[in-house]
Order: C-alpha cells, then sequence, then structure tokens
C-alpha cells in the first residue's frame, strides 16, 4: 500500500483537508452532551423555556456547522480517492501493456482484469473511507473519554477499561480477516477467468453441447467463492455484537456508578445524561470503525495485489542508442538472421526451439510448415521481440534485436496473428492501426492485395463500415483478411503471417500469395502455415519437427532431402504435386 501512495501526491490538499474537516465535525459533536446537559440542569429543572429554546439553537447551529464540515470533507475525500483510482489505473494498464506476453502468460488475463476492475475499486472505496475515519473516529472515542473525565472522574474510569477491551475485539478481528480477504480475492481471479473462458468460447461450448457441464464448473468456482466470503463474513460479524455488549456494559456501569454520585448530590442528571451520551457516540463510532477496518483490510489485501502486478518487470527491455550494423547487412544482403536460437517458455521445463539457424535475404518469402506444437508461431514471434531468445541470437539488419529500441524494432515489422483480432470502430479506423496516417487511397491498395476489396465494397459502406468487437459481424475469412490489410497498410520491412489464410479456401489463398508476392516489391515474407500448398512457392522452406530444423530449402530440394516435409506434402497434395 506506500507503494501506491505516491498516486495521492497531486491530492495533498484534499488528503489534508478532508481529515481536517471530519475533525472540525467531530468537534462539534462532542460539545453536544454538554449542551444537553445545560438544558436538562438549567432549562428543565428551573422551567425556564427561554434557556431551553436558546439552547435548542445552539444544538441546531452545531448540527449545521457540523453538517457544512462533513459534506467538505466527503467532496476533498471523494476528489483525492478518484484521482488516486484514477493514475493508479491509468498506470497498471500502462505496466501491464510494458508486460513481456511471458509475464502476461505467467499472471493470466483473468488475474489482470480483476486487478484493473475490482481490486482498484476496492482500494478506491478504502481510501475514501479511510480520509473521512480514519482520524475522526479515534478522535472521537479518546475526545469523548476526555471529555467524561472533565464530567466526572470515576465514572470516566468506565470509559478507561471499556476503549482498550474494544480495541482488542476490532483489532484482533482485523488482523484475523485480512488474509482471508486476499484468499477471497484469489478466487475471484479463478470465477473472473471461468466467466471470461465461457463468453470467449461460448460457440465452442454450444457447438460440443457442454452447457451444463461449464454451468456446473462456474457453479463449483462460485459456490467456492461464496464459501470463502461466508467464512470470512462470520467473522468480521462477530464485531458488531461483541462491541454491543462491551459497550452496553460499559453504559450499565456509567449509570450505575453516576446514580449513585447524583444520589450523594456529587454529579447532577444532566452530566449523567452527558456521560451515558458520550458513551452511545464511542458505541456509534466504533461501530463505524469495525466496519473502516473491515473496508481496509479489504483494500490492503487489494492493494497488495496490485503492487505485485507493478512488482512484475517486463523480461523484454526497451534498449537505448544504436549497435554497429555490419557492412553486409547495410546493403541489403541480409535482413533476418537466426543463429543458433534456442527458446523456452517461462517455467517450461523444456526448450520449445532448439538450435534454430536461418539467413533471410531482403525480399525474400520464407515459409515455414510443421506439425501441430513443433514451434512455428515460437518462431516468428523471436522477430519482432514477443519473447526473448534463451541461447543465440535473432538479428534484423545485422543488428540483434536486444539492441533495438522496441518502438524501432517493430516499426520494420508487420505482423498478421494467428487469431485475427478487430476493434470495434469502423473500417478506417482498424486499418489505421497499421499507420495512423494511411491515406484512404493507401488503405484500398492494401484491401486489395489481401483480397478484401470485394466484399468491402459489395457491403457498399466504403471505409465507414462498422466493425464489431473481435469483427464479430463478419466472417473467418473476412476477419483474416481484413488483419492481413492492415499489416499491409504499414508498409513493413518485414511482414510475418502466422497462419493467418487458414480460413481461407484455395483459390483465395492462392490470389492472395501471388498479389503479396507482386505487391510488395523488396518485403521480407515469413508465411507460417499448415498448407503444403501456401508455403510451397516460398524461396526457402523450414521444416520444423519438435522444436527442431528438420530440413531447410526449396519444396524441391526438401522433397528430396527431408521426410517430415515429404509425409506432409503427400498427405496434402495430389501426386502430381508433389512432384
Amino acid at each position: 500500500m506506500k507503494r501506491l501512495l505516491r498516486y495521492l501526491k497531486d491530492y495533498k490538499l484534499e488528503s489534508v483537508m478532508g481529515p481536517l474537516f471530519k475533525m472540525l465535525e467531530a468537534s462539534f459533536e462532542l460539545l453536544v452532551p454538554l449542551v444537553m446537559a445545560s438544558i436538562i440542569d438549567v432549562g428543565i429543572r428551573n422551567r425556564d423555556v427561554s434557556y431551553i429554546l436558546k439552547m435548542g439553537g445552539v444544538l441546531l447551529l452545531l448540527a449545521a456547522v457540523g453538517l457544512a464540515c462533513s459534506l467538505t470533507a466527503q467532496y476533498f475525500a471523494a476528489k483525492a480517492a478518484v484521482g488516486f483510482s484514477t493514475a493508479l489505473r491509468n498506470d497498471l494498464f500502462r505496466h501491464i501493456n510494458h508486460l513481456s506476453y511471458s509475464e502476461q502468460d505467467t499472471i493470466g488475463t483473468a488475474a489482470l482484469i480483476t486487478r484493473m476492475t475490482s481490486d482498484v475499486n476496492q482500494v478506491q472505496s478504502g481510501l475514501n473511507l479511510a480520509l473521512r475515519l480514519l482520524l475522526r473516529s479515534p478522535f472521537i472515542v479518546f475526545g469523548a473519554m476526555i471529555m467524561a473525565f472533565t464530567v466526572n472522574v470515576k465514572a470516566a474510569m468506565v470509559f478507561v477499561v471499556a476503549i482498550p477491551a474494544l480495541s482488542l475485539v476490532v483489532f484482533g478481528i482485523m488482523a484475523a480477516s485480512m488474509p482471508l480477504y486476499k484468499k477471497v480475492q484469489r478466487q475471484l481471479d479463478q470465477v473472473t477467468r471461468a466467466t471470461r473462458e465461457n463468453l470467449t468460447g461460448v460457440r465452442v461450448i454450444r457447438a460440443f453441447n457442454r452447457q451444463e457441464d461449464e454451468m456446473k464448473r462456474f457453479a463449483e468456482s462460485n459456490d467456492q467463492l461464496v464459501r470463502f466470503q461466508v467464512f470470512v463474513g462470520k467473522i468480521s460479524a462477530l464485531m458488531n455484537p461483541v462491541t454491543y455488549v462491551i459497550i452496553n456494559l460499559a453504559i450499565v456501569a456509567v449509570v450505575w456508578i453516576s446514580g449513585k454520585q447524583v444520589d450523594a448530590g456529587i454529579i447532577t442528571q444532566g452530566e449523567t445524561v452527558a456521560l451515558v451520551n458520550y458513551m452511545s457516540q464511542i458505541l456509534v463510532e466504533l461501530i463505524k470503525m469495525a466496519n473502516l477496518i473491515v473496508s481496509i483490510s479489504k483494500a490492503l489485501a487489494c492493494a497488495n495485489r496490485i503492487s505485485a502486478v507493478f512488482d512484475e518487470e517486463s523480461s523484454i527491455t526497451d534498449a537505448a542508442g544504436t549497435e554497429t550494423v555490419p557492412d553486409g547487412a547495410q546493403s541489403g544482403a541480409e535482413k533476418v538472421r537466426f543463429d543458433h536460437v534456442c527458446f523456452a517458455y517461462k517455467n517450461a521445463k523444456a526448450d520449445s526451439l532448439t538450435d534454430i539457424s536461418l539467413t533471410v535475404k531482403k525480399g525474400q518469402t520464407i515459409g515455414i510448415i510443421g506439425g501441430t506444437g513443433s514451434g512455428k508461431s515460437s518462431l516468428v514471434n523471436l522477430i519482432p521481440r514477443f519473447y526473448d531468445v534463451r541461447q543465440g541470437a535473432v538479428l534484423v539488419d545485422g543488428r540483434d534485436v536486444r539492441r533495438y529500441p522496441l518502438h524501432e524494432l517493430r516499426s520494420k515489422v508487420g505482423v498478421v496473428p494467428q487469431k485475427a483480432v478487430l476493434f470495434k470502430g469502423t473500417l478506417r479506423e482498424n486499418m489505421r492501426w497499421g499507420r495512423m496516417d494511411a491515406t484512404d487511397e493507401e488503405i484500398y491498395q492494401a484491401l486489395e492485395l489481401a483480397q478484401a476489396r470485394e466484399f468491402v465494397d459489395a457491403k457498399n459502406q466504403g471505409l465507414e463500415m462498422p466493425i464489431e468487437q473481435n469483427g464479430k459481424n463478419l466472417s473467418g475469412g473476412q476477419r483474416q483478411r481484413l488483419t492481413i490489410a492492415r499489416a499491409l497498410v504499414r508498409r513493413p520491412e518485414i511482414l510475418i503471417m502466422d497462419d493467418s489464410a487458414s480460413a481461407l479456401d484455395f483459390a483465395t489463398d492462392a490470389k492472395l500469395r501471388k498479389a503479396i508476392r507482386e505487391g510488395t516489391g523488396d518485403m521480407t515474407v515469413f508465411i507460417v502455415s499448415q498448407r503444403a500448398s501456401t508455403i510451397r512457392g516460398a524461396d526457402q522452406i523450414i521444416v520444423l519437427d519438435d522444436g527442431a530444423a528438420a530440413g531447410l530449402g526449396t519444396h524441391e530440394e526438401l522433397l528430396e532431402s527431408c521426410q517430415v516435409y515429404r509425409e506432409i506434402c503427400q498427405s496434402q497434395l495430389s501426386g502430381g504435386e508433389v512432384k
């Protein structure tokens, strides 16, 4: 939590004024029992109506001033808490976006969403309550005790016993509940994860008729969350009855002691009422403090979870400065080189890629093929440095990708991901993700190359065509063609197509490959595919088998030298095509 308090630096005034006005409100509230004692001892005893009305006016004035102080305190506390959470959420989102794929995979999408939403809201709520009540409640408790001593020392000794007993109960319950709230938040991650998976995969779930199974799985996760919440709720619920018992026993003791003193003429009836009122004030404030502590316990647990995300450092650091580039690379002879590359995912027991070496010249088209899980996507993800190699190096233009500033490196690369992702907005807005200053003419050229112009024109909406989240108003093939066009808009030096034409029919796929080959000039293209027909015309083909290079060469060379490639071709191509 201490780390997160820096987000209050722009709200120092509000953080001081909020508690200050609450203290002023509490000061006026502590005067009320004394005014009531005067009304009883003077006005009622002497039947002085004018005095009762005058002191009643004083009570109204104290109430009005207290209300004004309370509203002012609420304004400052709310402004500080909302501003704090806004800055925190912005920084957290920025930090998450700077984390590499490895850290995001480790933490999990559902957990990150919970941190960004539920956890930040809990911290905001806890801070708001803390600014308003953290100082006010102790001030009222100890102020009431001090005021009780000004009334009668003997009766006030009850306060000295009651307050430590109440504090022991309150802080004991807080200590027991804080670890449990962390457990509740972790289980909330599980519920969020189950929800996200079901909403994302709803088509698959329905296609396999697994609704009942998924509902059962969600119910189990949700029931576990409920059990945790009920358990911690039972512990927290002990606070109110226990504090009420202690306070009411203390009130009985005050009335017993002060009643005897009233009979003896030591104190007045009004002072006895004042003592009871002070004890009641303590009761109310301790109940508030109990609820405050529960909220702060939740907020601290959530703050620690948020801090844990901030503690995650990206394994992909942004290099600064420049590096000398070999003459051969400067002349364009070598565009990309994999130099004995080994790669393993975080916490994996074995390498996903082993000793991969490949040199790619500028303007070449490289085909990457292999079985499922052979490391095809892992290989191309190393070029824009979505992941870092464990051993060896990946060089672009003769320079290790780890020596590039990330913005400079990724500006050279256009990526068409395996999963076609589009964003809600217009077609023009989605295409300009590739390059913000792209003209309409350049966008249409990219759509033409990607074989998407025909269906875009058919919709008669041009570049204003609406796109739903994830392109849900488009077919799979249409989404893939638009993501290819988006990558082509930026005219990258290196184009990576990661199995991005899997939803296209063979004829459209062939037209697409021909258009890219003829229309991209000296662009270096990496094509990852499961289809032998898609990559057979590439300048070089690398065949991956369980993370290792099983073969490297042209289609004809691999048919002669690589058993794995030959088996793939024989399973997909006709006899004439294989030859």
